[in-house]
């Protein structure tokens, strides 16, 4: 650390102020917020959306939107490469070409989406192959190779087929992948990394960490890492920017931040984050409560029987399900593969309790979801809801079973009708099952409005007009307009902020008891999950591999898949740091580099054992669990 080049800055940010010129007036996204990036060091701006966070990234790229403008204050850029001189960003022309060397060249950018930031119709190497050659004097074999050692850098397992390879063909952490190779060829000075592991699975999201940390030492690059995820803040940076409402309000070291906070919105943010050690009964604290309430005709409906909580509800047994996939194409026939989503999996849903389904992306948490709604067939296992076989029923008995199982989806802006109104939106379900006259109908879709605390003079509203966060509770009233005693959570709040998140998920406590409702709730947030969910199921490639009430998993996991999930949670804790040793070895994804007696292979098949305490795991059954089991 005594190296002099990490004290020099490479960019320095002097009270920059954006503002944008819309019809109904200005409005500043960015009020004066000062701060410094060392060579070598990492910097976070933190806060939700619409602090500014990104705006001042796009200000720092020359990438601001046509209505927006630098309106006051300074972006200094100091190239090592250029010792001595000083380049003022905000005065560069737009798309000059000034600003067309910075970018790509000697500033790069990671988005937040990898698949729409990435061209569906060039290959992979093709797009970094551009990058390098618009910024390096690169023959294309010189360029080829450099391009196979970023991928190769970046962790691709096969950079060679990399090269040939489409966006849709990867899976989410190798296209953050490529985008970090495309962001990283040209050896940049400095890295805006603009929410680059939000949308990826926990272990992914580690890997990507790591790999950002390890490419920045490599390279000796400045980091701007944008984020509201304080886990990954406690792990990446070294000094933190609080932002909101364009404005800075609090800045300081990693210990100063998290160990001393002062400012009022930095403890609430602090207070909203799902934390392992929370004590029983302890509640999020959002920034902004919402106050829900019960309308008369909802406490008239089915209420649910205290006497039979704790029976099944829903009970799934040895279910499977494949797939079939056509190699090549239209034009290159090739045999046909199956891939198997989900294999021999078995639970049950208890009435009354939360039921947490967690994994990476492609373990089978969505098709499990599926089969239990009936939009698709398993081809074996059963599947019994209320004692009924969910697999036998047809025409009006499985219209009627799906009125009492309801669905909250992951984006609640795809998921909501751009045409519809919400009242329209809301009220669907009613029409469809011909519940109420108009009058009815318009009462229920008030009284839902209320209990989600959103106000009933909205009715009239479009999506669009509303936050992510008010989608997410406009799908959830219309999951709950048909009073149902079973809903399926499918990542409800994997896209929402922080504070919004805590919001939601207090919600979603507050009607399990006020309604009596029963939740399976899919994640693969488990500090999410840790907070609502009774009992907690762990999926991978497939199948099932631990099932345990919520303090046995995270207390004593036996798996070696669940500890390593585990271990890859970034938490809120400067002094809690990712323990990454069981994910860089790439083995916690794959069955049979499992150990035994957790090990599946072809000539190794083990089922759920029970190890005591309503604790399952999928191993040997011959194994002695005594010394792994507390």
């Amino acid at each position: 650390m005594s190296n002099p080049e990490l004290n020099r800055n490479v960019l320095e940010v002097k009270n920059l102020q954006v503002q944008f010129d819309l019809p109904e007036g200005i409005v500043r996204a960015v009020n004066g917020i000062s701060f410094n990036i060392p060579q070598g060091g990492t910097v976070a701006l933190v806060g939700e959306s619409g602090s500014g966070k990104s705006v001042v990234s796009q200000a720092i790229m020359g990438i601001l939107p046509r209505m927006a403008r630098i309106a006051g204050g300074e972006i200094l850029f100091h190239d090592p490469q250029l010792p001595g001189q000083t380049t003022n960003i905000a005065e560069l022309p737009r798309g000059g070409s000034a600003m067309r060397q910075l970018q790509g060249g000697r500033i790069s950018i990671i988005f937040q989406e990898p698949m729409t930031s990435l061209s569906p119709l060039h290959t992979i190497g093709d797009q970094i192959t551009e990058a390098l050659r618009l910024h390096r004097k690169a023959g294309e074999t010189e360029a080829r190779e450099l391009t196979i050692d970023m991928l190769r850098l970046v962790g691709f397992p096969d950079p060679q087929r990399a090269l040939r390879t489409y966006a849709f063909e990867l899976s989410g952490g190798l296209r953050q992948r490529a985008m970090i190779a495309m962001a990283l060829v040209c050896r940049p000075a400095l890295l805006v990394a603009d929410e680059p592991t939000t949308a990826l699975d926990v272990t992914i999201q580690a890997q990507i960490l790591k790999l950002l940390k390890d490419l920045q030492s490599e390279l000796g690059m400045a980091v701007l890492m944008i984020t509201h995820d304080l886990g990954v803040v406690a792990n990446m940076a070294d000094e933190i920017v609080v932002m909101y409402h364009g404005q800075a309000m609090e800045r300081g070291g990693l210990q100063d931040i998290f160990g001393n906070p002062q400012h009022p919105y930095l403890k609430a943010l602090l207070n909203a984050v799902p934390r392992f050690n929370m004590k029983p009964g302890e509640r999020l604290v959002p920034l902004r409560e919402i106050k829900g309430e019960v309308g008369a005709l909802l406490r008239s409906g089915k209420p649910a029987d205290a006497s039979k909580r704790g029976e099944p509800l829903l009970e799934v047994e040895h279910v499977s399900k494949s797939f079939t996939l056509r190699k090549g194409g239209l034009f290159r026939p090739g045999p046909a593969a199956t891939a198997l989503a989900v294999d021999d999996v078995s639970f049950t849903v208890q009435r009354g309790e939360c039921l947490g389904l967690v994994g990476e992306s492609g373990c089978g948490k969505t098709t499990a979801s599926k089969l239990i709604l009936r939009a698709i067939k398993p081809d074996s296992g059963s599947i019994r809801f209320n004692g009924a076989d969910v697999l036998q029923l047809e025409d009006e008995a499985l219209f009627n079973y799906r009125r009492q199982v309801q669905f909250i989806f992951q984006d609640p802006f795809s998921s909501l009708n751009p045409r519809m109104t919400v009242f329209d939106i809301v009220s669907e379900p009613l029409v469809i099952h011909k519940i109420g006259d108009e009058e009815e109908r318009f009462q229920r879709v008030k009284e839902l409005m209320s209990l989600v605390g959103l106000d009933p003079r909205f009715l009239r509203r479009y999506p669009h007009s509303f936050s992510g966060g008010q989608r997410q509770r406009i799908g959830i009233a219309r999951a709950l307009a048909l009073q149902p005693e079973l809903l399926i959570c499918d990542e409800p709040v994997s896209a929402l902020d922080v504070s919004i998140q805590a919001q939601i998920l207090n919600l979603l406590k507050d009607l399990k008891a006020e309604l009596g409702l029963t939740y399976l709730f899919i994640s693969h947030n488990l500090a999410v999950v840790d907070y609502i969910a009774d009992r907690i199921a762990v999926m991978c490639a497939g199948r099932l591999v631990e099932l345990a009430p919520r303090e046995q998993l995270f207390n004593n996991p036996v798996h070696p898949y669940t500890k390593a999930l585990l271990a890859a949670v970034p938490k809120p804790d400067p002094n809690s740091r990712l323990d990454l040793h069981l994910l860089m070895e790439g083995k916690a994804s794959k069955p049979a580099a499992w150990p035994r007696p957790f090990t599946i292979d072809s000539t190794t098949h083990p089922r759920m054992v029970d190890v005591g305490q309503g604790h399952f795991v999928r191993a040997d059954a011959s194994a002695d669990f005594r010394d792994l089991v507390a």
